[in-house]
């Protein structure tokens, strides 16, 4: 199948799907975003510019704050860290509001392995889903097999995910949201 079809497949089965969710995450809809290494924070301080700047988060998963030091940011949501930071912060001033954002999501990978005309490392940007990663692969080789594509996740669990059956709408549900460390197995 060419990356011309895989993409055309793509568009077409986001432009089903209906606009409106209802209340609550869908079932196939990625856990909140975690803070990984590399990634760089924006983090501000109300009323504080001296304490409101822009982190990255270290190889051992450390940042370091002004009046803080080292806090440990890898494994965190941002909502966690902001919290965090402002319970130590409370040392040094009254009620700080503290405010963490992903600036960039440099830790934030997908991987594609096996049969695939392009294999590698693709960054998570947006709503990827298991279609979408195909096609940044470039589309299956010859010989792969792409009703035996499993999805393994961080967590080690593993979904099964049949390109023929998504392709021919009969089981879309099958192409999940990707989220961090997920690796797309091609054979």
């Amino acid at each position: 199948m060419t990356l011309a079809c895989l993409l055309a497949f793509a568009l077409s089965a986001a432009a089903e799907t209906p606009a409106a969710k209802p209340p609550g995450r869908p079932v196939n809809a990625p856990p909140s975003y975690v803070i990984g290494l590399g990634d760089i924070l924006r983090i501000s301080v109300w009323k504080e510019p001296d304490l409101t700047l822009d982190v990255t988060v270290r190889q051992d998963g450390m940042i370091t704050m002004p009046l803080l030091g080292d806090i440990r940011a890898a494994g965190r949501g941002p909502a966690d860290l902001a919290a965090a930071l402002a319970t130590e912060l409370k040392r040094f001033m009254e009620q700080p509001r503290v405010t963490v954002t992903v600036s960039q999501a440099n830790s934030a990978r997908v991987y594609v392995v096996g049969q695939m005309v392009r294999p590698g490392e693709f960054p998570l940007v947006g709503r990827m889903t298991v279609l979408k990663a195909l096609a940044l692969a470039g589309g299956f080789k010859e010989y792969a097999k792409p009703d035996s594509i499993v999805i393994v996740r961080e967590d080690q669990s593993v979904l099964p995910f049949n390109f023929k059956r998504v392709a021919e709408g009969k089981d879309v549900s099958q192409n999940v949201l990707l989220s961090a460390g997920d690796t797309i197995v091609v054979p």
